[in-house]
């Protein structure tokens, strides 16, 4: 572990500290045994503002190989996910005009979610995935995957070998990166002369807005406004010639990027730029209280959790994901009020929670147990998962919704 000095993306002192969550456990790093022989390892999260650059961003760097050698987390596990994947895919095909000629390529591709469908359209892809589990899934399913962390070294063996794409996409992972500037100079190497960057990262400003301080975890190093990534592709020589503003993962951004030159920025990325403007994305004074805000929300689940128990009510949790174990962790939330946390992912069935040490279990345990209530951890994909539990709920279910304000439906 490192405590870093300067921005992460441009090297800028003084940073401002935002948010303060003490020390948790890897969020990601769920237990084969009920009670490990040693106490877990934890890490201070704590998260700071550039001035310089606005980038929100957290203090401390978990070596990636630690992180991601062996991932938990399978995209196709959710139907949202590859849904969207599904969508995307299709509009670029015909947007591009790709083909067999032309080359997709994903960097941080996970079990090959997203590239199937080039695939399945004809489109050559390529999967750059460092968690060597998840890698060989993919080249199971037919997606050719690179076992490797993508970045400045992968992106030049590939040019060196007359590897160039004419799409890269990098979902949900440029918070992930520890090496942003080498990462965004690996798009810039590998991307061809016309091609485009297609990034999915949450949205800082829709983090601040609903309280979603789950988002923050170890994996996660940084948080960016449309501003912080305009500073940071242009560092690199390209422009962000469009943005698209999404609601999955509780606010998105989608951002498209070129090499400079090649595209100008769209008015929807002016006007956004000119919105952060005005909201105040570079003052410090527009970051204070979410710590406040935060510590409220807690209070109030707490709240809720401990009166329901008084009044003998048996409460489960629904998602043994990296924003529910920020959740839990950070509110001292665990076995004295939760019986056990439902997932539909199978590799993470049977494995125990990381700092509260729940069973996981299939969500077919809600409808035989029936517990009074289940707190939603994976809040983000709550349509999908309300309408899989309809038999849960049919029964007089009830799912408590925390994220951005706690509620019961």
């Amino acid at each position: 572990m490192s405590r870093i000095a300067a921005c992460r993306s441009c090297g800028g002192g003084g940073l401002v500290p935002v948010l303060d969550l003490g020390e948790t456990p890897l969020a990601n790093a769920l237990l084969e045994q009920e009670r490990p022989r040693e106490p877990e390892p934890r890490f201070p999260l704590e998260l700071v503002f550039c001035q310089s650059c606005t980038l929100l961003q957290i203090t401390e760097t978990v070596p990636p190989e630690v992180l991601f050698g062996e991932y938990l987390y399978f995209s196709s596990f959710s139907d949202t996910m590859v849904a969207h994947a599904k969508a995307l895919v299709g509009r670029l095909v015909a947007e591009r005009g790709l083909g067999p000629g032309s080359l997709a390529v994903e960097a941080a591709s996970n079990d090959g979610y997203l590239l199937r469908f080039y695939r399945e359209a004809g489109v050559p892809v390529l999967g750059i995935e460092p968690a060597a589990n998840i890698a060989k899934v993919a080249r199971e399913r037919g997606v050719e995957t690179l076992c490797r962390f993508f970045g400045t070294e992968v992106a030049r063996e590939l040019a060196a070998a007359g590897t160039s794409a004419d799409v890269i996409h990098a979902n949900n992972v440029l918070a992930h990166v520890a090496d942003l500037n080498g990462f965004v100079e690996g798009f810039a190497l590998l991307l061809k002369g016309d091609g485009r960057v297609v990034v999915e990262t949450p949205y800082a400003k829709d983090m601040l807005d609903g309280v979603e301080f789950d988002t923050i975890y170890h994996e996660h190093l940084c948080y960016y406004s449309l501003t912080a990534l305009d500073a940071l592709f242009r560092r690199h020589r390209m422009t962000v010639c469009d943005v698209e503003r999404l609601a999955i993962h509780g606010g998105s951004l989608r951002v498209f990027a070129a090499r400079s030159g090649a595209a100008e920025p769209s008015p929807a990325v002016r006007a956004l730029l000119e919105e952060e403007r005005r909201w105040g994305v570079a003052d410090p004074a527009f970051y204070r209280g979410f710590g406040a805000r935060v510590n409220a929300l807690r209070e109030s689940l707490r709240g809720l959790l401990g009166r329901l128990k008084a009044e003998g009510r048996r409460v489960a949790a629904y998602g043994a994901s990296a924003k529910g174990s920020t959740l839990l962790n950070t509110s001292g939330i665990g076995r004295e009020t939760l019986d056990f946390v439902a997932d539909r992912s199978t590799v993470k069935q049977g494995r125990f929670t990381p700092g509260t040490h729940l069973p996981v279990v299939a969500p077919e345990r809600l409808a035989e147990a029936m517990p009074d209530y289940t707190l939603l951890l994976t809040w983000n994909f709550a349509d999908e998962i309300l309408a899989q539990q309809a038999e849960y709920r049919r029964r007089g279910g009830k799912f408590i919704v925390p994220i951005p304000e706690v509620k019961i439906v």
